[in-house]
């Protein structure tokens, strides 16, 4: 055992910063280059040597995501009242909600979106379908 952690020893300056969590979003992105690099290095080698470090690499990155990236605690209508201000739109301009009346009973929460309304408002604003789901306890 000795002998592993010898060659541990002489190679921990070069892998410790890999594995360290980043400090600030330059540390960040050069990890996801790092592990970019690694999974181009690796490929579809699952036996690869290096895969362990790209998991644990890919766990750092990922909790830093969690800590510093997270979406925010938001309701899907959060999300439209937002994208609705960011595009100047008004309760008017959703057709593919429906009526203005239709957007105001949503907007006040009288009314819920359904699937289609997230589909078609999905597509206007280029976003995934995933942010109008209520991320709210």
């Amino acid at each position: 055992m000795n002998a592993i952690l010898d060659q541990a020893a002489m190679h921990w300056t070069h892998v410790a910063p890999l594995l360290s969590e980043p400090r600030d979003e330059a540390e960040y992105d050069a990890k996801v280059e790092a592990l970019d690099d690694l999974l181009d290095m690796i490929g579809d080698d699952e036996n690869h040597p290096l895969t362990s470090l790209a998991a644990r690499l890919g766990d750092v990155i990922e909790a830093y995501d969690e800590a510093h990236r997270a979406m925010p605690e938001v309701s899907g209508v959060d999300v439209l009242r937002y994208l609705m201000a960011e595009h100047g739109l008004s309760q008017r301009d959703l057709p593919e909600v429906g009526a203005q009346s239709v957007v105001s009973a949503i907007l006040s929460g009288k009314r819920s979106l359904n699937w289609r309304q997230i589909c078609e408002i999905s597509t206007r604003f280029r976003v995934p379908t995933d942010v109008f789901r209520d991320r709210r306890a």
